[in-house]
């Protein structure tokens, strides 16, 4: 064969080689890609009302989530049997609890979680207690959990005074700072006490256009 054909028609050989490799690259960065827009997200919730208003947000920000093609899992502390922290240290900061009960569901999906949403109405100028005793009970998954999450955080309550919200703020910056980590939303919601009068409000829309967002 010519040297010159020969040198032509390996060089296009090559390019279609070489062509063919960066297409697949391609598909499969960008199949990769989106696969990886797909989050694993426990939404934790303590309001013992049904149909509260922290409720109502929960409802919503997870239709959107879903809708999005997210894996979402909740769980309703009011209405789940989890037993206050003890402070026993059995467990050592990362190892099994003394007390077996439903906090395992929240044991089992929060290591994995990419954004873990914390949803509560203001008790007496703090976290609801159910919620409050699930958080309590990380300490037993500590080692575990001090990986890089998101988080984000809904809240409602009565009345309408920023100052109130300060302790529930403070809280949950704290809570991140120190688990290492990312803060992506906080939708405080003031002036809704009767059930459902957060209905009135655009927090709905808006908890779900985030959950359609992430």
């Amino acid at each position: 064969m010519d040297r010159r054909k020969f040198l032509k028609n390996s060089l296009l050989a090559a390019g279609v080689l070489a062509g063919s490799a960066i297409f697949k690259q391609s598909v499969f960065s960008n199949t990769s890609d989106t696969e990886n827009k797909k989050m694993k997200i426990l939404v934790l919730t303590g309001s013992p009302r049904k149909n509260g208003n922290s409720n109502i947000l929960a409802d919503n920000f997870i239709k959107g989530a879903t809708e999005k093609g997210h894996k979402v899992f909740r769980f309703d502390s009011a209405f789940k049997n989890v037993h206050p922290c003890i402070g026993c240290n059995k467990c050592g900061m990362d190892g099994p609890c003394v007390f077996n009960d439903d906090f395992n569901f929240v044991r089992e999906h929060i290591v994995d979680a990419d954004l873990v949403v914390f949803v509560t109405p203001m008790y007496y100028f703090g976290i609801s207690a159910q919620l409050k005793a699930v958080i309590d009970r990380f300490y037993a998954i500590n080692g575990k959990i001090h990986v890089p999450k998101k988080a984000a955080l809904f809240m409602t309550y009565a009345n309408n005074s920023s100052h109130d919200e300060q302790p529930i703020r403070t809280h949950y910056d704290v809570l991140l700072d120190y688990l290492g980590w990312k803060d992506t939303g906080r939708f405080i919601v003031p002036g809704v006490w009767t059930a459902g009068s957060i209905n009135r409000t655009d927090y709905p829309k808006k908890v779900y256009e985030f959950g359609k967002s992430l």
